[in-house]
């Protein structure tokens, strides 16, 4: 699929093992480097990512950058390890946000665990460690395909000077031009309606350039 998307003009390709915290694995490393060795385009792999040993690990399978949830609120020091050691642009934070008693709420551990950490803080002190890219799912809206949470997203990407790709909430090739002009993110992550055939990278991409808004020329 990965190499399918290349060809059809994806910019990037995101693999997420959303389950590798809560199961305690590491992150599957043989599956990045056989994706890795087919991709032209950044790579980035997250889930089970614990330590900047591991954030090495991945980087070494051939992954471009590497996303980290659980592990970077449990011990907020593994953002700044590994972007002293591999630099800002490798590490990505995601966070993945529920909207709880009137405010986004971190949630951990493929949004099994809830947190008592407000979202938008977080993101600041994660850009502030050292991360170079948010990665924001809305959990109220992930697969829910009735498009991204334009508040959150919005609420996240003015609040800190990196980018921030939104994530959660796709049901059309239309929530992706209103992610990136009302919710103010600088790229949106697709992943049930490309996979269901709903949508395809190439009709996102017309739509973006209608838009007007820049985009690379789909295949």
């Amino acid at each position: 699929m990965a190499t399918r998307y290349e060809a059809e003009g994806a910019d990037e390709i995101v693999f997420l093992d959303i389950s590798a915290s809560a199961e305690e694995r590491g992150t599957l490393l043989d599956v990045a480097r056989r994706t890795a060795e087919r991709l032209f385009i950044p790579l980035t792999i997250g889930g089970g990512v614990r330590s900047a040993d591991d954030v090495g690990r991945v980087l070494r399978s051939g992954a471009d950058k590497v996303s980290i949830n659980s592990a970077a609120v449990q011990r907020p020091a593994v953002i700044t390890e590994a972007a002293s050691r591999f630099g800002a642009q490798c590490v990505v934070a995601s966070i993945d946000a529920k909207r709880v008693d009137g405010e986004w709420r971190v949630f951990t551990h493929g949004g099994r665990t809830a947190t008592s950490i407000e979202a938008a803080w977080w993101a600041r002190e994660c850009v502030r460690l050292g991360a170079g890219e948010i990665l924001l799912t809305s959990i109220d809206r992930d697969g829910a395909r009735t498009g991204y949470d334009l508040e959150l997203t919005r609420a996240i990407s003015d609040s800190v000077d990196v980018p921030v790709i939104a994530s959660g909430g796709a049901g059309r090739a239309s929530d992706i031009v209103d992610a990136i002009t009302d919710g103010h993110a600088d790229a949106a992550l697709i992943a049930g309606i490309l996979h269901d055939g709903v949508t395809t990278v190439g009709e996102i991409k017309r739509m973006l350039s209608e838009a007007h808004i820049l985009v690379r020329e789909a295949a």
